[in-house]
């Protein structure tokens, strides 16, 4: 891949015309594990595009409850403090039991990464399967290039949801009329129909920008 190609078709398509240095840095750590796999083009942009809306734009691992115009990640305690206060009020109706909560050892297994990795079985399976120990360490899920392997196992594998991107993405390389319909469906990969639309739409444009640059 070109990568100047690529970059040059994103900044215009997708980030108003200009990058900073960690959207540039976080997107080259995806590229050289989507290479090293051989991830197939429309998984790659469609993890792009997970990563694009799951970070706001920033391209690299945020926490969980990070605030839109927060130039860094909050702290575990702060991030706890505010899932707290949201459970409480009624806010995450969803959740069953507070997760965020820290065990005997002091640690939490809240959202951390590219897309939110959360519970802690999920960073035991994850961690088993990238060879990394998540549990006993899961902040390292903040680290880029290990944010990028979550990433990669837990959308293929099913880890996150229990679906799987092959479930709606086929890997076949060429251009499809229905590329738009399975974007929008493999949404449940990560979070359900949340925003499938809007994501659906990024990954065709980092699709066109990766064949562009291929």
């Amino acid at each position: 891949m070109n990568r100047s190609t690529f970059f040059s078709a994103v900044r215009s398509s997708l980030f108003g015309g200009s990058m900073s240095q960690p959207q540039v840095i976080g997107m080259t750590a995806m590229l050289d594990e989507f290479e090293r796999q051989r991830t197939p083009v429309d998984q790659m942009a469609y993890m792009l595009a997970t990563a694009f809306h799951e970070t706001a734009t920033h391209m690299q691992p945020v926490i969980e409850t990070r605030q839109p115009n927060e130039e860094t990640n909050p702290s575990v305690d702060t991030a706890i403090a505010r899932l707290e206060s949201s459970w409480a009020r009624g806010r995450l109706p969803w959740v069953k039991t507070p997760y965020w909560r820290k065990d005997a050892q002091g640690r939490s297994y809240l959202g951390r990464g590219l897309p939110q990795l959360t519970h802690r079985v999920n960073y035991d399976k994850v961690g088993r399967v990238i060879g990394v120990d998540l549990v006993s360490n899961p902040d390292a899920a903040l680290r880029t290039d290990i944010a990028v392997k979550i990433m990669i196992a837990g959308m293929s594998l099913g880890i996150f949801t229990g679906k799987k991107m092959a479930d709606f993405l086929d890997g076949v390389d060429e251009a499809d009329a229905e590329d738009y319909r399975e974007y929008r469906n493999a949404r449940v990969v990560v979070n359900g129909t949340d925003k499938a639309d809007v994501i659906a739409a990024e990954a065709t444009r980092f699709e066109k920008a990766i064949r562009a640059a291929a």
